[in-house]
């Protein structure tokens, strides 16, 4: 019986959405201190979130309830996004930089996100919203700068040592043209029409297609599959 009433008094204390398994949604903790990210965020969304019951906001009972959990939603998939698409690019002093467009205050989350994949790099990110370039240091430490992303990174790489490491996996344009030349030529599937498709058209135009990358497959030339 003891048993059965601390559990029952344990229910008590818990959110009552999650007790009947109904909980979604996002706290009044999470609301007041995400929606100012918002693009079209107002003073005014703050008030109507304390005035309202979290039970409201937390099933999207009323049409401001959905207004503000779609707002929070544009921002996380915002955010996500950039996160999963973002081009980015490393030097060998360990800086790594990229481009993002963020009409929402979210490019801290994506900072984060990938200071924790490499704790070891500062990571540069411009905002082409904003025209912002912000940073995190190996210390997790944010900056923002009303500067080009180049400037930034410049500067704060001439400080930084070399990191050999990074250094190794610099490619250069002769190194990714052999690779797409090796990935399309197989001499026991030979295809002469999909070989030219995935051929970029300017590649035809390189020195190396006559003298430098064919010379690895044995001795043919481009001109032998067109």
């Amino acid at each position: 019986m003891e048993g059965n009433c601390v559990n029952e008094n344990d229910l008590k204390k818990q959110d009552p959405l999650v007790v009947v398994g109904c909980a979604k949604g996002y706290t009044k903790e999470e609301l007041l201190s995400n929606l100012p990210r918002h693009c079209k965020f107002s003073p005014s969304l703050i008030k109507q979130v304390k005035l309202i019951p979290e039970a409201i906001f937390r099933n999207s009972g009323t049409p401001i309830a959905k207004k503000i959990n779609r707002m929070m939603h544009e921002m996380s998939t915002e955010a996500y996004r950039a996160i999963q698409f973002t081009r980015t690019e490393i030097n060998n002093r360990g800086v790594l930089f990229g481009v993002v467009m963020l009409k929402h205050r979210v490019v801290d989350r994506v900072l984060i996100y990938f200071h924790e994949r490499w704790p070891q790099c500062i990571i540069c990110l411009y905002n082409e919203q904003t025209r912002e370039t912000w940073i995190i240091d190996e210390k997790g430490a944010i900056r923002q700068y009303h500067q080009p992303l180049k400037k930034v990174v410049e500067n704060v790489s001439k400080n930084r040592q070399i990191v050999p490491y990074f250094e190794d996996i610099q490619f250069s344009g002769e190194q990714i043209f052999e690779t797409l030349y090796k990935s399309q030529f197989i001499a026991e599937r030979e295809n002469k029409q999909y070989f030219k498709k995935m051929i970029p058209d300017q590649c035809f135009k390189l020195p190396g297609m006559k003298n430098g990358v064919e010379r690895h497959f044995r001795n043919k030339k481009l001109n032998d599959f067109l």
